[in-house]
Parts: C-alpha cells; sequence; structure tokens
C-alpha cells in the first residue's frame, strides 16, 4: 500500500500526464493562422515539459536534483499560463476548453510549488 506521500506523486504525475493529453488535443482543434501556430508550438512544448520534468525527477541522483527538476516543471507551468493567457487575450479562442486547461494548469503549478517548499523544508504559513 502506497503511503501518502507517495501517492500523491503518483497522481501528480498521473495528473500532469492526462493534462499534456488533453493539452494537445486542444491545441489540434485550434485555427491555424501565422500567430496561433506559433503560439502553440510554444505551448506544446512548455506544457507537456510539466510532465516530462517530473518524470525526470524520479531518476534524480538527490534530493537537490529532485527539487531542481520539480522547479523546471512549475517554471513550465507558470509559461503555459502565460501563452493560455495570451490566446484568451488575443481572442484567438474562445470556448470551455480553454478554462478549464487554465484552471489544470493553475492546480498543477500549486500542487509543484507546495512540493517545493516542502522539499525545501519551508512552511508556507
Amino acid at each position: 500500500m502506497q503511503n501518502q506521500n507517495e501517492k500523491s506523486k503518483t497522481d501528480l504525475k498521473y495528473r500532469a500526464y492526462q493534462y499534456s493529453i488533453k493539452m494537445i488535443e486542444f491545441l489540434d482543434s485550434l485555427p491555424n493562422d501565422t500567430s496561433t501556430e506559433v503560439i502553440v508550438k510554444q505551448l506544446l512544448r512548455s506544457s507537456t515539459s510539466i510532465g516530462a520534468n517530473i518524470v525526470e525527477a524520479k531518476a534524480s541522483s538527490s534530493k537537490r536534483d529532485f527539487t531542481n527538476f520539480f522547479s523546471y516543471s512549475l517554471k513550465s507551468a507558470n509559461e503555459s499560463l502565460y501563452w493560455l493567457g495570451l490566446l484568451r487575450d488575443a481572442k484567438k479562442i474562445r470556448n470551455g476548453k480553454l478554462t478549464e486547461l487554465m484552471e489544470e494548469t493553475k492546480q498543477l503549478a500549486n500542487m509543484l510549488g507546495s512540493s517545493i517548499l516542502t522539499l525545501k523544508g519551508k512552511n508556507r504559513f
């Protein structure tokens, strides 16, 4: 039986993987104009990097290395929020899927941030 800490790591990895799949489906549905195409490529890289860095953390050789991979993942989540916000504010897309993906990105970022603070031994309060 998994302890609570292992379960949350598994859930984070699973959620990040599912998020990547949803993002790919969403990006494939967007129009192919020049500016959207550039944003889509950036967003594809940053959004899929979240899960990739979580997986890389698992193979790390030290706690510091593990924390660094989670930090990279958090940076990718923040970058993804930027690109999603740009799509929204440039009125490139108007649907609930964008809002749903932004919310999931924020939740992943919060989970990563909380994990990083725990790994560094810092309390959020």
